[in-house]
């Protein structure tokens, strides 16, 4: 049997149903391409959100690893975190200058400590080394003051400063026993004369007393003066 080629409306037919073919397939490709352009593009999207994430906690680690550096390790000079001198060397650096009383130097340096054991503990090894001394700092304080002071106020300012009460009450005598002579050496330094009246009499003897001199060495010096 031979061949024959299909008649002209078959052609026609299958040309049209190949061109209605291509029609529904084109836009169906075009949605495939662009769906998976769009896949792509949130793939490529979605990457600098990955790296950003990860340098915020890239960073998060380097700002603990620096805070934990700032606390407890030194600081950009070298030094550590509690910086100045320790409370001993302060205490030193007090009892260099001056003697000091044990409750005087506690309290200056309770500023510095976090502790008040602290200071104890400082002070007692101070005291056992021969630093610190509230005898020797009471005998320094009478002959800083003698000269210029009455018993009364010296005594006044040394149990300010904590001096043991024997101790105080040892030293009132002393001072006691040269008052006169003291207080003599301070009126002469501010007045040349004994007062001529009431005034004057009242003017010197509230000088006196407010060095701290005993009354009965103030009338020794001015004179009896008015009963008053």
């Amino acid at each position: 049997m031979s061949w024959k080629p299909p008649p002209a409306s078959a052609e026609r037919l299958r040309a049209k149903l190949d061109d209605e073919f291509e029609t529904v397939a084109k836009p169906q490709g075009l949605r495939r391409t662009s769906d998976a352009r769009r896949d792509q593009e949130a793939e490529s999207s979605d990457a600098p959100d990955q790296w950003s994430r990860s340098s915020e906690a890239g960073n998060a680690r380097r700002g603990r690893r620096a805070g934990a550096g700032a606390e407890d390790g030194p600081d950009a000079d070298g030094q550590s975190a509690r910086k100045g001198p320790s409370l001993k060397m302060r205490a030193v650096g007090y009892l260099s200058r001056r003697e000091h009383a044990r409750e005087e130097l506690a309290r200056k340096l309770a500023a510095y400590a976090e502790d008040p054991g602290e200071v104890e503990a400082v002070l007692d090894a101070l005291e056992k080394e021969g630093w610190l001394s509230t005898e020797r700092f009471a005998q320094s304080l009478v002959h800083r003051r003698a000269s210029r002071q009455g018993a009364a106020r010296i005594v006044q300012e040394l149990r300010q400063h904590g001096v043991d009460d024997n101790q105080v009450a040892e030293l009132r005598e002393q001072l006691r026993a040269t008052e006169y002579d003291r207080a003599l050496e301070v009126w002469k330094k501010r007045f040349s004369a004994k007062p001529e009246d009431r005034a004057a009499y009242a003017k010197q003897a509230r000088f006196l007393a407010s060095r701290g001199f005993a009354h009965d060495v103030i009338r020794r010096i001015l004179g009896e003066g008015d009963e008053d």
